[in-house]
């Protein structure tokens, strides 16, 4: 569980998981702490006219099949980097190196999430010069990664067919900030009791704001529309600052 929020601690009974001011008080602070690093880290990729992305997702949702799939159709368009949060094993990281060797790979071991300050020193084993786009590959968890800016200018939340319309409504918080959602998998759509109507008003309900694309990694189905976001995205970044 994590350890901002205190779950692990032994004063917690099963059945009474109540907080005590000094743990909330506690909370507060490494959140604080953790957004003054990412607002540092935010105005580092202004300064470096770099676009940060930080996906989110459960695991197995395609995070790392979708970041294959950019490198390998715009890897000679654009100059990306790539942040790699799993919590044990370099097992992405390896397989995103097939296509740039200008990844890193953080091991949280038992958090659940990346923060601020792993990604501040991922920079340093980055090569920075002329970066167009840092990926941020979160912690496979619709929840902690979600409370923790990292200095991105955008979340990008994926769900993929597999795991259920109405995830949107059991995990809000990372349909709440994030302005992109990807529904992956879609090729798998004959084959699951997904409707995608109902996943996207649930969508919808939690963020009407939010843009949503439908991609299969597979088919290549969608993939246009997700070269044609990314293309605006770096044109307005770069318009903006």
């Amino acid at each position: 569980m994590c350890k901002t929020c205190g779950c692990e601690d032994k004063n917690f009974a099963v059945g009474n998981h109540e907080h005590h001011h000094e743990e909330i008080l506690s909370e507060e602070k490494v959140l604080d702490f953790n957004d003054k690093l990412a607002e540092e880290n935010a105005k580092f990729f202004r300064q470096k006219n770099i676009l940060c992305f930080n996906f989110l997702s459960s695991p197995g949702s395609g995070k790392t099949t979708l970041l294959e799939a950019t490198l390998r159709e715009l890897g000679n368009y654009f100059k990306f980097g790539l942040v790699e949060g799993d919590q044990q094993t370099d097992f992405d990281a390896q397989r995103l190196k097939k296509f740039t060797g200008n990844v890193v790979q953080i091991n949280t071991n038992k958090g659940c999430h990346l923060d601020a300050h792993q990604v501040q020193h991922a920079l340093d084993n980055l090569d920075l010069e002329n970066l167009d786009f840092l990926l941020v590959e979160n912690v496979g968890n619709l929840v902690c990664p979600s409370m923790f800016e990292l200095g991105e200018q955008k979340k990008i939340v994926i769900l993929s067919v597999t795991e259920g319309d109405d995830k949107p409504l059991k995990y809000p918080n990372a349909f709440f900030e994030s302005e992109l959602a990807i529904i992956s998998k879609t090729d798998l759509l004959p084959y699951v009791d997904f409707n995608v109507y109902k996943c996207i008003e649930f969508i919808k309900r939690i963020n009407p704001k939010m843009e949503i694309i439908l991609l299969s990694t597979k088919s290549m189905e969608g993939f246009d529309d997700w070269k044609d976001w990314l293309i605006e995205q770096k044109q307005n970044f770069t318009n903006k600052f």
